[in-house]
This record gives structure tokens, sequence and C-alpha cells, in this order.
């Protein structure tokens, strides 16, 4: 991935947690996957190379109506 230009921002429209501001969000990458930007959780400790973030659910639903789902 060449960096956040490279993504489609589904969220932070003003409506969701953060506003306008940088988090948390939803991106969508141009192979049609996502990347969630939030707050580091410590739920459990997840394999290498893999993180978890925490994101309310009004910023998903933001992504959702985003995509017309």
């Amino acid at each position: 991935m060449s960096g956040r230009a490279a993504l489609t921002r589904l969220t932070g429209s003003g409506s969701g947690e953060c506003g306008e501001k940088d988090c948390p969000n939803v991106y969508r990458t141009e192979k049609g996957s996502f990347v969630v930007q939030g707050d580091v959780s410590q739920a459990f400790t997840p394999p290498e190379g893999e993180g978890l973030v925490e994101i309310p659910e009004s910023v998903l639903r933001e992504a959702f109506r985003a995509l017309g789902w």
C-alpha cells in the first residue's frame, strides 16, 4: 500500500465520534478490502503482524452508508 492517498475514506464526514479529525475512520483499498483506524484495543494479543483497533458503531454505520449498504 502506498499511503493514505491510495485509500478511499468512507468516514469522517462529521457524523462520527471525532468529526473531521483523523480518528476513528474506515477506509477502502483499491482491492476492495478495508483499513480501520481507531484506538488500539487490549482485548487480547493478536498474532505477530496483526493489530486490534476499537471503533464506535456510529463509524461503521457511516462507512456502510457511504457504500450504500
